[in-house]
């Protein structure tokens, strides 16, 4: 802790010694404009998005910038007279400079009229599908999906584009990874959400994919980011734009599954810029089919029993979500940005079923009953956030300095009314998560073949989960049961230190080294009159070092060969050693013992582009130890009832080895093929505590694909159709479901592009869609089925208004990233859903 707050003090002192918060002052006060259209020199048409940078004439640092619209224009207002230096830079053509731009008091407009740019004929820094629709772009250390060029998706919310992401996959349950790994932190912007920590499936699926710019994968995080998530790191961007003068967009669906609103509004003037987002989406009521067969073998025959169970399962969602930001450069070097996010959503299931339970030794005994289950879960909070940026005059040198609060809340309320055998029983859980974040990142160019990054950062989390049981009280009403309910309080700190160096070396040679300390420290309370439980802590420190070696082969391909170390901290639910009865014969309970999964990888990278054609192609192999799964064994009978018991724990080790392929091809011009497979193997090595109770002992190779075809017709109507295929995802003990879908989807654009009308249809050949699950233990086995109705057709809109005079991308601020904590727990204390 003490060498944290040094580094703060060296940050400290370096702002007081260097910043330069001033540019000058007085001088005259009139402000004229500096404008232009940008050209291809080859093609003689106007380029769109090309970033547009003003320096001072003979300057280093960036004064502001724009990127050019539709038809390659760009203005730059409010500019003092004085002399400037223009930067003009597209993906694929060399940088642009053109000097000594001078305006006066007494012609303030400079007026440069066509500007050509030339493509590279040397090196790119990165490689774009640039066809009819960039929709996949391959960056050095990351893949980025833009989604707002997806048609299919509009409509659908985060979910359903996560499915068509490069090497992500979503179940039916919305628990997401990346080649097959679910142990991924989830962004947005840039930035952690206190909602995701309280149920991230269930938030992915309040967002609008209206409201999505695009998604960056990053498979091999260096040094600088967070340790947690073995798999990657997903940032979600959403549309929020800094904009010269006033512009935004409105968009939305109406389906047969789901209805969806978006709107975006955006000012800028002078200085100051200000966004507004709000989004929301309803969908109607969902019927699913269940059933499951559930046999229990004891070595004892006259235990041996059977149960079956066959009901439906109905449930409607809605979710809102809006955002306000506002940013001010006070020159040049220093610029202040704050935003504050606000989410809220529920779902209210109903559930119905009828139960079979044979007794093989007894006949007799055989018995059927019912249950009627209801709920209602709601979740919502707010991340509000501050970023500081002080530009020192050496380009690339600065400091940043960001603070984030995030809280969210979780309620779930539900009932299960059984006709016989178990008791009815109520439960309401309400949690509360507050997440208080404080980071430091400063980045230094010491020369051109050198470059610094070094930072700090904590991370407090203080988590209350309150669950109240109730059972029958003999006279038709319910009584709080003080011994099945639980009180639970968790703390988790988190100390973080890093460095990183980049060495731009010749012939094409780079390398990223770097190495990070982390501290952790939790203290659990669980509190629970019957069951004896005890206070808990936990501390470790962790080491995380990263290597990456790259080499330019060509001006179009390129090979990387990189190494990363990264944990997945067992949290909350995973470590409370309350024993969870609300379904009294599936009981659950945590382990304040379970240390963090600790995984290595090792990756070989090569990606390739010839004309408007991408190629990547990467081979992995993967160590994780400590591995968590958690463990299903028979609790002794009580009296003809029989019941299992949940415990997570560290099982063992597990062995990965995997390759993966996506590319994008254009055989004509009117037509874009895309596609992407990813492919490992599953093969734990449990530890001698577990492998009696493991069932699951040969090599197993997992998948994910996507396929897509985009169709640019005449008159600006578009098509698109895609499918994907996840297969299913192993444990020690079984299996969960496989999963696929398909969709079909056709535009037509008005209005120059401004207005666009679609229609889209998901599995338009299969009402349901089937997804099994199976655990098989010594003892044990049960096998479940699921059937979802995803057969759906909707009417999608989108408009936009105003100017699209963008930002320089160059003054997007860095902020908070808190890429920790295992997905799959509920951090706001309980699962949204309950009962059986």
């Amino acid at each position: 802790m003490k060498r944290f707050y040094i580094l703060i003090a060296l940050f400290c002192f370096a702002l007081s010694a260097q910043a330069q918060f001033g540019v000058g002052g007085g001088g005259p006060t009139t402000t004229g404009r500096i404008s232009g259209t940008i050209i291809d020199s080859l093609t003689k048409k106007p380029m769109d998005y090309a970033s547009v940078g003003l320096y001072r004439s003979g300057g280093k640092s960036p004064i502001t910038g724009v990127v050019t619209d539709e038809k390659g224009n760009f203005k730059l207002d409010n500019i003092k007279p004085g002399v400037y230096k223009l930067a003009i830079s597209f993906i694929g053509y060399p940088t642009k400079y053109i000097d000594q731009v001078t305006t006066t008091p007494s012609k303030p407009d400079a007026k440069l009229g066509q500007v050509l740019l030339a493509p590279s004929s040397h090196a790119l820094k990165e490689v774009s599908v640039v066809g009819q629709a960039a929709l996949i772009e391959n960056k050095i250390d990351k893949i980025v999906y833009n989604a707002e060029k997806d048609l299919t998706a509009a409509g659908g919310n985060a979910t359903d584009v996560l499915q068509k992401v490069p090497l992500v996959a979503v179940d039916l349950n919305g628990n997401v990874s990346i080649r097959g790994d679910q142990n991924v932190r989830v962004l947005i912007n840039g930035k952690p959400s206190g909602a995701t920590s309280a149920s991230l499936s269930d938030v992915l699926k309040t967002i609008p994919a209206d409201q999505i710019k695009s998604i960056e994968v990053v498979t091999s995080p260096s040094a600088k980011y967070d340790a947690e998530g073995s798999a990657g790191i997903l940032n979600i961007i959403t549309k929020q734009k800094n904009v010269s003068g006033i512009s935004g967009s409105i968009s939305g669906g109406v389906g047969t599954r789901q209805n969806n609103g978006n709107a975006n509004i955006n000012y800028n003037h002078n200085r100051f810029s200000l966004s507004a987002n709000a989004g929301g989406n309803a969908t109607w009521p969902q019927t699913s089919l269940t059933s499951s067969d559930q046999n229990f073998n004891y070595s004892d025959p006259t235990k041996h029993y059977e149960q079956t169970s066959t009901g439906t399962s109905r449930v409607k969602r809605h979710g809102v979500i809006g955002s306000v930001s506002a940013g001010y450069d006070f020159n040049a070097y220093n610029n202040l940005r704050t935003s504050i996010r606000l989410n809220q959503g529920g779902f209210d299931p109903h559930s119905l079923s009828t139960t079979n339970q044979t007794y093989y030794f007894d006949h007799t005994k055989d018995q059927s009953y019912t249950s009627d289950g209801r709920g209602h879960n709601s979740f919502g909070g707010f991340d509000w956030n501050i970023d500081y940026t002080h530009k020192f005059k050496k380009e690339g040198h600065e400091l940043d300095l960001s603070a984030q609060w995030s809280h969210s809340k979780i309620v779930t309320d539900y009932t299960n009314l059984y006709s016989a055998v178990f008791d009815s029983l109520e439960n309401n859980i309400n949690g509360k998560n507050n997440e208080y974040t404080i980071q430091a990142d400063y980045t230094l160019p010491v020369s051109k073949l050198l470059k610094l990054e070094a930072g700090g950062k904590n991370i407090i989390r203080r988590i209350k989960s309150i669950s109240d049981y109730f059972v029958p009280d003999g006279n038709g009403g319910f009584v709080f049961s003080d011994p099945n309910s639980n009180r639970y309080n968790y703390n988790q700190t988190v100390w973080a230190g890093y460095t990183v160096l980049t060495f731009s070396l010749p012939k094409g040679y780079s390398i990223m080294t770097g190495a990070r300390l982390e501290n952790t420290d939790i203290h659990g309370e669980p509190i629970n009159s019957a069951q004896n439980l005890s206070p808990f802590d936990q501390n470790y420190n962790t080491f995380i070092p990263s290597l990456t070696f790259q080499k330019a082969l060509t001006p179009t391909q390129t090979i990387k060969l990189s190494y990363s170390k990264r944990i997945t901290r067992p949290s909350l639910q995973f470590l409370n050693p309350f024993v969870n009865r609300s379904n009294i014969t599936a009981q659950t309970v945590g382990n304040p013992d379970l240390a963090p999964e600790i995984s290595q990888t090792v990756e070989l990278g090569y990606n390739t582009f010839i004309k408007s054609s991408v190629i990547n192609l990467s081979a992995y192999y993967k160590h994780t130890s400590g591995l968590i799964e958690g463990i299903v064994e028979n609790l002794p009978p009580n009296g003809d009832q029989n019941a299992t018991l949940t415990t997570y724990q560290n099982i063992g080790v597990n062995n990965s080895y995997g390759a993966s392929f996506f590319g994008s091809v254009t055989p004509f011009k009117i037509l874009t093929i895309r596609g992407q497979i990813n492919a490992y193997t599953y093969k734990p090595t449990a530890i001698d505590q577990f492998t009696h109770q493991q069932t699951q002992t040969n090599t197993y190779v997992q998948y994910n694909a996507f396929l897509s075809a985009q169709l640019t017709l005449p008159n600006n109507f578009i098509a698109e159709a895609f499918a994907v295929e996840n297969s299913a995802r192993r444990t020690i003990q079984g299996s969960n479901p496989s999963f696929s879908i398909m969709g079909f989807g056709f535009k037509k654009q008005f209005m120059q592009k401004k207005l666009a009308l679609g229609i889209n249809a998901i599995e338009p050949f299969n009402t349901y869609k089937n997804f099994n699950t199976d655990i098989k233990t010594p003892t044990f086995t049960q096998s479940s089925k699921f059937a979802f109705p995803f057969r759906s057709f909707g009417v999608t809109f989108s408009y936009s208004f105003g100017k699209l005079s963008f930002s320089n991308p160059q003054q997007q601020k860095k902020g908070i990233n808190n890429d920790d904590m295992k997905q799959g727990d509920q951090g706001a204390g309980g699962s949204p859903t309950g009962g059986r």
